[in-house]
């Protein structure tokens, strides 16, 4: 499944990287990526094109704590985990806000 379609593309673009927002939980999510062998969500609001790669921020989970963070979309391409299974990216969640899927 491809991480990045130029439908997201389009969103991140609109949408830029986030600096101050009132709260960034009422914030739509673009995008959600997950690892579907262990621990790693992400719920990605915003991005921006940086040396030819997606620098993407979003309300990030990794071993059962949340935080506000950033990461390269080329790291989650790359990340392989148990069983060579990458990442792979909920369509489902179009739309949502953040505070509806931060569980």
């Amino acid at each position: 499944m491809l991480l990045m379609t130029s439908e997201i593309e389009n969103k991140l673009e609109k949408a830029g990287f986030p600096s101050d927002f009132d709260d960034w939980m009422k914030a739509k999510v673009i995008v959600k990526y997950f690892n579907p062998t262990g621990n790693g969500t992400w719920l990605i609001i915003g991005g921006e094109w940086v040396k030819n790669d997606w620098r993407l921020f979003g309300y990030v989970e990794i071993g059962h704590e949340w935080e506000w963070g950033t990461v390269m979309l080329s790291e989650l391409q790359n990340y392989k985990g148990l069983l060579g299974l990458g990442i792979e990216r909920d369509k489902f969640c179009v739309g949502k806000r953040v505070e509806e899927m931060a569980y």
